[in-house]
């Protein structure tokens, strides 16, 4: 039976170091309904099986391995005291995949992922360790941060309808499914309906899991992938082809000169994550105003540290092209809108996010789930990447404040989505000096406040 909470206390826990360890069913209760709904979601996150077989040549089996792995250390952040659904760096994907893709298939590429994800973790540790990562974030102009979120964007488009990629392989089943995602998480004709239908308001709250259902059905309908041959039991990842074939204890350390050519694209990946970092707090501080019996605790520095140990033993036991990030935003903003309706539904928020995260973990486990699945990850995949590449560019628009930093955001991010990371932090760099040079910001033409030329226009 789980330690009782005195009103507007912190939930129970351990105190290590940094850390706050919470034990499920002693220091929060198991929140049953969370844990069956990442039983069902953890279909999402076997999106990253297609990726790792078509990037990096991996096995199903080995790449099962890497998301098992992943998903238990998923498990760590509520563990150690980070109230929040974490997830993939998924605006970053599309980057790290054209990061990897300049070196050969096989152990060359190998060492590429292994060292960006190594330089990664360490990076955010440190950063963790000595509370520096909002004072590196503030020296990088809103132009070039815009300029990286808009990047990522064209290339999660670009990577599933470059010639011979995932459209070409599934048109029909892309369209149908995509245009449902489209409308479930996007139209405001859906939002204006889901208001007043129960029902409605559940299908909006599983995120992306109906595209992934219907992929299942459609799919083999129009003759693109085969029906589901379900099988039984549990899954046999491949840990021991893993490690022997994939990892430094197979193929060794990737030599220095891969740890300095992912530099660039480990800033990239940082800007994004520092993006999750700041809409996670948003989303705890929204759900505390609603809920004064808990006191939740939320530390930027911690979750640098947990993020951190998560990259680096994923570079060392299982490299990763989703690597770990700090938050699942649509996960976490169902939790969050549960948390809020009370108490009795949900007593903690780290109950909430703790029993989501190993539910997931639970469904990779599931044989029956994962093969009912198995056939329709590239639909689901590129549904999830075409999802993102939307919101990346709302996001990245969004995030400029001028017109001049709109320019400068559209020709970095075309640069980098073609080019790769360094090419476009490098020209980021040099129109930022050339365009904004002596900083006179009397010729600054607003976009979002009606500013135009430093003066207020009607």
């Amino acid at each position: 039976m789980s330690i009782k909470r005195e009103f507007g206390k912190e939930q129970p826990f351990i105190k290590a170091g940094p850390f706050k360890v919470r034990v499920p069913f002693i220091h929060y209760r198991f929140e049953w309904a969370d844990y069956i709904q990442g039983l069902l979601m953890c279909a999402v996150c076997l999106g990253a099986i297609p990726m790792l077989q078509e990037y990096m040549g991996m096995p199903f089996e080995v790449a099962m391995a890497i998301v098992l792995l992943n998903g238990l250390l998923y498990c760590a952040h509520v563990f150690l005291g980070d109230p929040v659904v974490p997830g993939w760096v998924t605006p970053a994907i599309p980057l790290l995949i054209l990061h990897v893709s300049q070196f050969e298939m096989g152990v060359e590429r190998i060492h590429a992922l292994i060292a960006f994800e190594m330089s990664l973790g360490i990076l955010a540790i440190v950063l963790g360790i000595t509370g520096l990562g909002k004072k590196i974030i503030s020296i990088v102009p809103n132009a070039m941060q815009s300029g990286i979120i808009l990047g990522a964007g064209f290339a999660a488009t670009m990577i599933i309808f470059k010639k011979g990629a995932r459209f070409d392989s599934y048109p029909l089943s892309i369209i149908i499914c995509i245009g449902l995602g489209f409308y479930l998480l996007f139209s405001n004709h859906f939002k204006s309906k889901r208001d007043n239908n129960s029902f409605l308001k559940l299908v909006s709250n599983v995120g992306i899991l109906p595209v992934v259902l219907l992929a299942i059905v459609v799919g083999p309908l129009v003759g693109e992938v085969p029906w589901p041959n379900v099988e039984w039991g549990i899954t046999k990842p491949a840990f021991s082809t893993l490690f022997k074939e994939w990892t430094i204890f197979g193929i060794g350390f990737p030599p220095i000169s891969m740890y300095i050519e992912s530099i660039p694209m480990v800033l990239s990946a940082y800007i994004v994550l520092f993006g999750d970092m700041i809409q996670a707090q948003a989303l705890i501080e929204d759900a505390q105003k609603v809920r004064k019996d808990e006191l939740i605790d939320y530390n930027p520095n911690r979750s640098h540290l947990i993020f951190g140990i998560r990259n680096s033993i994923m570079s060392i036991f299982g490299p990763d092209i989703t690597m770990c990030g700090p938050l699942w935003a649509a996960m976490q903003v169902v939790i969050c809108e549960r948390y809020k309706q009370g108490r009795k539904a949900m007593d903690s928020i780290n109950g909430g996010a703790g029993s989501f995260r190993f539910g997931t973990l639970t469904g990779y486990l599931i044989l029956p789930i994962v093969t009912l699945c198995k056939p329709i990850l590239g639909i689901a995949l590129a549904s999830t990447m075409l999802i993102q590449g939307y919101v990346s560019v709302r996001v990245g628009v969004m995030k400029a404040k001028t017109f001049n930093d709109l320019g400068i955001a559209g020709v970095m991010g075309a640069i980098l989505a073609t080019r790769g990371a360094a090419w476009g932090l490098v020209s980021g760099i040099i129109l930022c000096l050339l365009i904004n040079l002596g900083n006179d910001s009397k010729y600054d033409v607003y976009i979002f406040d009606n500013k135009e030329e430093g003066k207020e226009v009607n």
